[in-house]
């Protein structure tokens, strides 16, 4: 790559920009400009202002802003409007998919899981937003007891149409993409992911639960800056 892309980063489910924290920290440490945005089926609110097609466009107002290329890295459901946008805005060099969801045209978070909803999913009465029960257990379960007490203090309620819409893009269909694989993630099962990475041009593990962001912002930080560092057809 001739100039340094910007670094944006995509939260999944329930959570909010901020979980990215230590990790951008640690990239614009390095130089890096870090962009993080806010995706609406996400937060209080989420019922009534939320749903893919809104995230989509978070996605592609925050890519727009950017003043060149950019590396996206998205965390879990941020896999799917990454997928649904990324490639349509001529700005995006590489995704990485961070334990997330990586599906094709016509496939929903809902369809990909069997189309049941987990256990551990809580809907509202008005069937409008999903909470997680024990996220701890399902989220955080390699973090410090007080990183893990944090995380979940700050969760949010999710919209429900997030999880059912289908995607009518697959970014990683034209794009480079790099899977990042978390062995110790009790959100996605391992075999999922080893599914949905066979579709990414690289494959990397690292022995974290489903918040690497959290437990290991190190290893997550090393991945970008190794993304960076790539020529842009050798980087996945």
């Amino acid at each position: 790559m001739s100039a340094i892309p910007s670094v944006v980063l995509v939260h999944g489910a329930w959570h909010r920009p901020a979980c990215w924290s230590q990790v951008a920290c640690r990239l614009l440490g390095s130089g890096i400009d870090v962009r993080v945005p806010e995706l609406p089926s996400a937060g209080a609110e989420a019922g009534q202002r939320g749903d893919l097609a809104a995230d989509a466009a978070a996605v592609r107002a925050a890519l727009a802003e950017v003043p060149g290329e950019a590396i996206v890295v998205a965390h879990s459901y941020g896999g799917l409007p990454v997928t649904e946008v990324a490639a349509r805005t001529g700005k995006v060099a590489h995704i990485v998919y961070l334990c997330a969801f990586m599906l094709g045209p016509g496939d929903s978070l809902l369809s990909a899981i069997g189309g049941q909803p987990p256990p551990w999913w809580i809907t509202s009465a008005d069937g409008a937003t999903v909470t997680p029960a024990d996220p701890r257990s399902v989220f955080y379960n390699d973090c410090a007891e007080e990183v893990a007490a944090a995380a979940e203090a700050a969760l949010v309620p999710q919209a429900r149409a997030a999880f059912t819409q289908p995607l009518s893009a697959a970014a990683w269909q034209e794009l480079p993409s790099t899977y990042v694989i978390c062995q110790r993630d009790n959100a996605i099962p391992v075999f999922a992911q080893e599914a949905m990475s066979q579709r990414a041009r690289k494959v990397l593990r690292l022995d974290a639960s489903h918040s690497p962001f959290l437990s290991r912002p190190d290893e997550v930080a090393a991945i970008v800056r190794g993304v960076l560092a790539a020529p842009l057809g050798d980087a996945g």
